[in-house]
């Protein structure tokens, strides 16, 4: 008994990426009145990159460990942008735009858990090249990497994409 619950345990771990540990800080949110330097965009990007091959960690926020939610947080955070620390609750910020507009810096969402209706894995766009979106997320096999919503698997878990900045 004790192991089939320990299994279960496991398995709700790995089925999401975000942590459960509550934050309080404030969300600052940019909207489409405020601009925004590019620089700032670039920052945010080039911080999420230095994290690019560290191994995949439940609730981990640095190069020992990073999960999805982890890598974004930590991301704008280093520019004095506080989004929200989970997943779904990011994906409730900011403003909804349309895949084809997504640019550098844009956040992508997901489900890839196909038994539950919620948003579990989220990425930070790195470029949208002549309709080629590439981004940067943290996965629970490979770590840190960079992908392409050209991928089928990502294609078919893309729920939305939102503006911060």
């Amino acid at each position: 008994m004790k192991r089939i619950l320990l299994l279960a345990l496991f398995g709700l771990i790995l089925s999401s990426c975000g942590s459960s540990r509550k934050t309080t800080d404030t969300i600052i949110i940019g909207n489409s009145k405020t601009s925004v330097s590019s620089g700032k965009i670039s920052k945010v990007i080039k911080h999420a990159k230095t994290f690019e091959g560290t191994r995949y960690k439940f609730g981990g926020t640095d190069k020992r460990g990073m999960d999805c939610s982890g890598l974004v947080y930590v991301s704008f955070k280093e520019e004095q942008i506080v989004l929200p620390r989970i997943s779904r609750d990011m994906a409730k910020k900011g403003l909804r735009i349309k895949l084809k507009e997504s640019k550098e810096g844009d956040l992508v969402f997901f489900r890839t858990d196909k038994n539950k209706n919620v948003i579990n894995h989220v990425g930070l766009v790195l470029e949208n090249k002549k309709g080629v979106i590439t981004f940067i997320h943290s996965t629970t096999s490979r770590g840190v990497i960079v992908s392409s919503m050209e991928e089928k698997y990502w294609k078919n878990a893309f729920v939305q994409v939102r503006r911060m900045i």
